[in-house]
């Protein structure tokens, strides 16, 4: 009775969630009201609703079947499911069917065991024996047993197994949360790294452009030295010019096969040979009217938050579990079947064995081991609650930090256009001044230069605008569910 009544207990500490360490809202970043619910939230939106480019998309889905860091995440899964479920086969006796034999040789006027205790046999305590009365010589002897029973089960009195249970638990659901983080990251690094192509291929697009218009100047320059109206000096300002651009080409093209190589890795493949059409840089079209929420609202969002707060959980489980070992523990191991000197006798009348060995430990003297494991459950307690408040933490800042581009990219990227349209104006008057002989090439050539950095300024501010609302999407907590859930 004793039994049932203390397999109830458990000295887990009850579980309290630390408060978040952060401010009560976000910085407002001029864009749609943080607390609106009425819209979908970020980790309701699929990733299929939130990219618009058909090549992207299946990227991205290629990502998803191939990248061997998911892969591993997966497995990662599986592996803590299957410790769970070993854990939890400890709250049960664990029966076997045994069978032995043994024949030797033993001295005169010695007992020969004839239970489960002894030679062959599976453990247990109060065992008989039968003395062989013999000459001096050596006799031989043979015993079988065969039977079914449990060793050493431990009654989980003070909860000790059940503690060492739900952290197994704990922790294969925090896997699982670790593997639909690493799939929202994964989404949103294949999304930023094929915007980086795009954008290398606008770069080097532009350069290819540029390197055409420069050798037109080149051209231009040269007439007009045969011609009397210029000097070789603008010849070589031209070519100054031209081998500079040429230079950025093969900085260029080179940057677009590394990161190209990047995306690949993410891949786990080679680019697909059927991939879509896609959409130019500044034509992707995503959403960017996510409302953000308050910044208590990732606890339920974010997959990573979610993960440290069960590997939190888990140990405080395991304080439960170190508690446990100051008290009483009782484990059991139980035998029963049949037993004889031949394998004919196993059958016979009288040849049933039983056997029953309770034992019970007190600890007394460990010496401070018991309260060192203690000691130890604790601390692994407050790292953990380190862990998730900084995780928390990190999370408030990616979110206010991609507020705060959301509010800032779209006036810059305006104000950029409008110094690419001065600086094309500036470079077309500069030009009609030289040939028309009022100014030398030197007006020319840095307005070029103006010209060619206002464009390169322009197409990077456009990837940063975009690769902004990616990562504001997945700080939110979006990017794992494939379609929109409807809104309730």
């Amino acid at each position: 009775m004793l039994a049932l009544l203390c397999s109830g207990c458990s000295l887990i500490p009850n579980y309290h969630r630390p408060a978040p360490p952060v401010a009560a809202t976000y910085p407002d970043d001029g864009g749609p009201a943080l607390g609106n619910t009425s819209q979908l939230t970020a980790d309701r939106i699929g990733w299929r609703d939130f990219f618009r480019d058909p090549a992207l998309r299946a990227l991205i889905e290629a990502a998803l079947r191939n990248n061997r860091d998911l892969r591993v995440a997966a497995l990662n899964i599986a592996a803590a499911q299957a410790q769970y479920r070993a854990q939890v086969a400890n709250l049960f006796p664990q029966i076997d069917l045994t069978g032995s034999g043994a024949y030797g040789t033993l001295p005169a006027q010695t007992s020969v065991p004839t239970s489960s205790t002894g030679i062959g046999g599976a453990g247990g305590s109060g065992a008989t024996s039968a003395l062989v009365a013999t000459g001096p010589q050596h006799v031989p002897y043979r015993y079988f047993n065969a039977g079914v029973g449990f060793t050493s089960y431990e009654l989980d009195l003070f909860g000790r197994v059940r503690s060492l249970s739900r952290q197994a638990f704990e922790q294969a659901l925090g896997y699982d949360e670790t593997r639909t983080s690493m799939q929202i990251t994964l989404v949103s690094e294949v999304a930023n790294a094929w915007l980086t192509v795009l954008a290398d291929r606008e770069l080097l697009r532009l350069t290819q452009e540029t390197v055409t218009s420069e050798q037109r100047s080149v051209d231009l320059t040269v007439r007009t030295v045969e011609g009397g109206t210029n000097t070789l000096l603008a010849v070589r300002q031209a070519q100054t010019a031209l081998q500079t651009a040429r230079a950025n080409l093969s900085q260029y093209a080179r940057q677009e096969d590394q990161d190209t190589d990047a995306l690949v890795l993410l891949l786990g493949q080679p680019l697909p040979a059927d991939l879509p059409h896609g959409r130019a840089l500044e034509d992707q079209g995503l959403l960017t009217d996510i409302p953000a929420g308050l910044p208590s609202e990732l606890l339920a969002r974010r997959p990573d938050v979610r993960a440290a707060e069960h590997d939190l959980i888990a140990a405080n489980a395991n304080i439960g579990a170190a508690r446990a070992a100051f008290f009483p523990s009782i484990t059991l191991t139980g035998n029963g079947g049949v037993a004889g000197s031949a394998l004919s006798k196993l059958v016979t009348r009288g040849a049933t064995t039983f056997s029953f060995d309770p034992q019970v430990n007190i600890p007394i003297f460990t010496f401070g081991q018991n309260a060192a494991n203690l000691a130890l459950a604790k601390r692994q307690r407050d790292i953990q609650v380190a862990q998730y408040e900084k995780t928390i933490q990190t999370a408030f800042r990616e979110v206010a930090d991609a507020l705060a581009g959301r509010a800032t990219y779209a006036d810059q990227v305006r104000e950029q256009q409008h110094l690419v349209d001065a600086a094309a104006d500036s470079v077309r008057l500069s030009q009609l001044r030289f040939t028309a002989g009022v100014d030398t090439f030197l007006p020319v050539l840095d307005a070029q230069r103006t010209l060619y950095s206002a464009q390169q300024g322009l197409l990077q501010l456009r990837q940063a605008q975009v690769a902004n609302l990616v990562t504001l999407y997945k700080a939110l907590g979006g990017g794992w569910t494939e379609r929109t859930v409807a809104a309730k």
